[in-house]
């Protein structure tokens, strides 16, 4: 499982998570503190075995 978060050029920036995990529910802190992201629109993608989804985020501070 992993989980990213891209910039609008596509640049990946953060890497959340990056390992195998086994079937359940899961909770992720994003600190936007902690990585100096600006106010501005990313992308994160989830990928779990053969699925991948990559959405659009809005961050307003």
């Amino acid at each position: 499982m992993s989980l990213a978060i891209y910039d609008i050029l596509g640049r990946k920036l953060i890497s959340l998570v990056d390992e195998e995990r086994k079937a359940g529910t899961y909770h992720e802190i994003f600190d936007t503190e902690k990585y100096n992201l600006t106010t501005g629109v990313y992308f994160y993608r989830l990928t779990i075995n053969n699925y991948t989804e990559t959405k659009k985020l809005l961050l307003i501070k």
